[in-house]
């Protein structure tokens, strides 16, 4: 199976290898390339789209993984060359638009929100005077998280309205915007669905030293059967938002009322890969070239 890929950022690491691995297996190229890299020439009628490894519609598909920050003017720019390169209708996983959507935790909650999935209580707000107000609205037991951001960066309980106050205010020197959600008992209990087109991975994750499940954090992994409707649901808020490879995290409750906790449109796989037999980077490859060919067909 021939194919040019291209993988913007997380050219180092285990992601990487697996990647590379699996390209080779399938018998396609791969190449990766920084999103520093990204530039634009601009003609009277045409642009082209330019990265260290060659011009973006020189490949058959691109794949999006970690955007590393950068001032508003950078970020900006490579979304629009991202952009340019979707509007072309040219095979992107995940396209900039889903990007845009799942790297903001409140866009994406609201928007699993009108699906009408539940979701923990959040309130989202600009100062500190707020933000003690949805602590105490929310019960005094919060799980306090960066807007953007993920694998557990940031992300703090508290439950003292004393160390509430200096956090905010710390938070609000940063000109931070307070994301403040009620937190879900037990904690430390979750499962994720990974979503790799049609495909579904479950796993669930334990962690008995810490309410975040990441395991980075030293969470436990094992894998789950998701039923028929897990699947539907994972696979019906990755297609909303747009991303073909997603994760969906369902935060398990002492109530007994599962939650959709986040939406992840640059997912990790090494957990699910640990405790799964199929080739998921593999599986991944073969994604991302099913797309190509569909938009071939679709041109044709």
């Amino acid at each position: 199976m021939s194919g040019r890929i291209l993988v913007l950022g997380g050219g180092e690491g285990w992601h990487a290898g697996q990647l590379r691995e699996a390209a080779r297996m399938i018998g396609c190229e791969i190449c990766f390339a920084t999103y520093e890299s990204l530039s634009a020439s601009i003609e009277p009628n045409s642009t082209q789209l330019l990265s260290e490894v060659g011009d973006l519609r020189s490949f058959d598909a691109v794949l999006t993984r970690t955007m590393p920050a950068g001032s508003l003017e950078q970020v900006t720019f490579r979304l629009a060359i991202l952009h340019d390169y979707a509007d072309a209708n040219l095979p992107i996983v995940n396209p900039p638009r889903s990007l845009e959507i799942a790297i903001d935790k409140y866009a994406t909650l609201a928007h699993v929100a009108k699906l009408g999935f539940q979701v923990p209580p959040t309130q989202v707000v600009q100062s500190r005077n707020s933000a003690i107000k949805a602590f105490e609205e929310l019960g005094g037991d919060c799980v306090i998280k960066p807007i953007f951001g993920g694998e557990g960066r940031g992300v703090m309980r508290i439950q003292d309205s004393q160390l509430a106050w200096y956090t905010f205010a710390t938070l609000e020197q940063l000109n931070a915007v307070f994301y403040v959600q009620q937190f879900i008992a037990p904690g430390g209990i979750d499962t994720r669905f990974l979503v790799v087109g049609d495909q579904v991975f479950g796993v669930r994750r334990e962690n008995k030293h810490d309410f975040r499940t990441n395991v980075s954090s030293g969470a436990d992994v094992y894998a789950v059967d998701p039923t028929p409707h897990q699947r539907l649901m994972a696979t019906q808020i990755a297609r909303s938002i747009g991303l073909k490879f997603a994760s969906v995290d369902i935060i398990e409750a002492d109530d007994g009322t599962p939650r959709v906790l986040e939406v992840n449109a640059i997912p990790g796989w090494r957990g699910a890969q640990s405790v799964s037999d199929i080739n998921i980077a593999a599986e991944i490859i073969s994604l991302l070239l099913a797309e190509s060919r569909r938009t071939e067909e679709i041109a044709g």
